[in-house]
C-alpha cells in the first residue's frame, strides 16, 4: 500500500464488505482485512496480501488508521463507538443503525473524539447522480416540487425488510436534492411473500411545498432504478437501467393553466453526458481525503442520523 495514504482495515468480509476490499487494494490503501470466520477472513487476506485480523484486533490495536464497517445493521453501532474510542476514523456501511437514539451516539461520540464518521450511502457518489444534482442546482428544471425514487425487483431476503435494506439510498438522495429534513413522513408497507415488509411507498413533505415519493419493492417481477426530479420548467431523470447515452434525460415538458383548466406541453427527452467512475472507488476517495484533511463527510454524522430517523418514521414497528 502507499505510504501517502491511511491504512485502512475492513471489519466484515461479506458480499458488500468483500467489495470494499477489492476497490480499496486497487487504491492502495488497504492495510487488512477482518471478520468474525477466521477463515474467511485468511482466505480474503490471502487473496489481497494483506493480514487477517480478529474484529476485535482490528478495532482496537494500532493496525489501521481508519476502519470501513461493513457489519450486520444491529452492530455497527457499538463497533462504530469502540473504533472511534480507540481513536480510528470509520465509514459505516448503510444503515448506520437501526433506531435514532443509537444513531445519534456514534455520531455524538464521533463529535467528541474528533473523529471522521461517514455512512456509505454509494449512491450519492454516482458520477451520473452527481450531474444530475449539478444540472437541478443549476436550474435546468426551475423550481424543484417533486423527486421522486424507485428501486424495485425481485430478490435481497437477507433478513432486513425492504425499507430499511433498500430505502436508505433512496432517501439520502432524496435529502440531498431537498436540502433539508421534511417536515412529515409517511408509509404504506406490505408484506407480500415473505414474513417482513417486502415493499413500501414513502412519502414527504417539506417545508416550501417540495413533496418526494419512493417505492422499494423486492417482490416487482421488473427491475425499476430511476431517479426523477420535477420542476415547474422541466423534469430529469437518472435511469440507472438504461443503456450508456441514455441514463441521464431532460425533459422540457411544461404544465401552465389555462383559465380554470392546466395544459402541458410534452417535449422529447435530450440525454445529457454521463460522467465515468465507479462510485465506490469515488466513496472510498472521498473518504480518504476526509481522513486526510479532516474535512466533513459529504455524508456524515448529521445525515447518518437523518436516514436513520426518516426510516424509523417509516417503519412504525420498529418503534
Amino acid at each position: 500500500m502507499s505510504s501517502s495514504l491511511p491504512r485502512i482495515v475492513v471489519v466484515g468480509c461479506g458480499q458488500w464488505g468483500r467489495n470494499h476490499v477489492r476497490t480499496l487494494h486497487g487504491i492502495g490503501a488497504l492495510a487488512g482485512v477482518a471478520d468474525r470466520s477466521p477463515e474467511r477472513a485468511a482466505a480474503l487476506a490471502a487473496e489481497f496480501g494483506v493480514p487477517a485480523l480478529s474484529p476485535d484486533a482490528a478495532i482496537e490495536g494500532d493496525a489501521a488508521d481508519a476502519l470501513v464497517l461493513a457489519l450486520p445493521a444491529q452492530a455497527h453501532g457499538p463497533a462504530a463507538r469502540s473504533a472511534i474510542a480507540a481513536g480510528k476514523d470509520v465509514l459505516v456501511e448503510k444503515p448506520v443503525a437501526l433506531d435514532a437514539a443509537d444513531a445519534r451516539l456514534t455520531a455524538e461520540a464521533a463529535r467528541a473524539a474528533g473523529r471522521i464518521l461517514m455512512v456509505g450511502h454509494v449512491l450519492r457518489h454516482h458520477p451520473i447522480f452527481r450531474a444530475l444534482q449539478a444540472e437541478v442546482e443549476a436550474g435546468a428544471v426551475g423550481t424543484v416540487r417533486h423527486v421522486v425514487s424507485n428501486r424495485m425487483g425481485l430478490g435481497r431476503f437477507l433478513g432486513m425488510d425492504a425499507v430499511w435494506d433498500l430505502a436508505p439510498h433512496d432517501v439520502s438522495l432524496i435529502l440531498a436534492i431537498a436540502g433539508r429534513s421534511p417536515e412529515r413522513v409517511g408509509a404504506a408497507r406490505r408484506t407480500v411473500l415473505s414474513d417482513e415488509t417486502d415493499e413500501a411507498d414513502i412519502d414527504f413533505n417539506f417545508s416550501g411545498g417540495l413533496t418526494a415519493a419512493i417505492r422499494v419493492s423486492r417482490v416487482s417481477p421488473y427491475r425499476d432504478r430511476r431517479f426523477s426530479v420535477v420542476g415547474n420548467e422541466g423534469m430529469i431523470t437518472f435511469d440507472d437501467l438504461a443503456p450508456a447515452g441514455a441514463k441521464l434525460a431532460l425533459y422540457r415538458h411544461r404544465v401552465r393553466r389555462e383559465g380554470a383548466h392546466f395544459a402541458f406541453a410534452e417535449a422529447q427527452p435530450s440525454f445529457l453526458p454521463e460522467p465515468a467512475g465507479l462510485p465506490l472507488e469515488a466513496e472510498l476517495r472521498h473518504f480518504i481525503d476526509c481522513v486526510a484533511t479532516r474535512r466533513p463527510p459529504l455524508t456524515g454524522a448529521e445525515e447518518a442520523v437523518e436516514t436513520v430517523r426518516i426510516l424509523q418514521l417509516a417503519s412504525p414497528l420498529r418503534g
